[in-house]
C-alpha cells in the first residue's frame, strides 16, 4: 500500500475549531475547471457518451471546448 498525502484545496467549514490552511489560488482554479465540465456536459452527445471510440470522443470534446470558449 502506498502512503499517499494530499494537501487540502477547500476551505474548512467556520465552525470547525481546527482551521487547516489550504491553497486559494488551487481553489479558484479547482471552481473554474468544475464549472467548465458542467457546461461541457450540456451536450447530451459528451455526456452520455455515444462514441465509443476514445479518438471520436475526444474529438468531440475538443470540439465542444473550442464552442465554449469562442461562446
Amino acid at each position: 500500500i502506498l502512503d499517499q498525502v494530499g494537501e487540502p484545496v477547500i476551505p474548512p467549514r467556520r465552525h470547525r475549531k481546527y482551521q487547516h490552511s489550504y491553497d486559494k489560488i488551487a481553489y479558484k482554479n479547482r471552481w473554474g475547471v468544475e464549472a467548465f465540465f458542467a457546461k461541457l456536459k450540456q451536450w447530451r452527445r459528451i455526456a452520455t457518451r455515444y462514441d465509443k471510440i476514445a479518438a471520436n470522443f475526444l474529438g468531440f470534446v475538443k470540439l465542444a471546448a473550442i464552442m465554449l470558449w469562442l461562446k
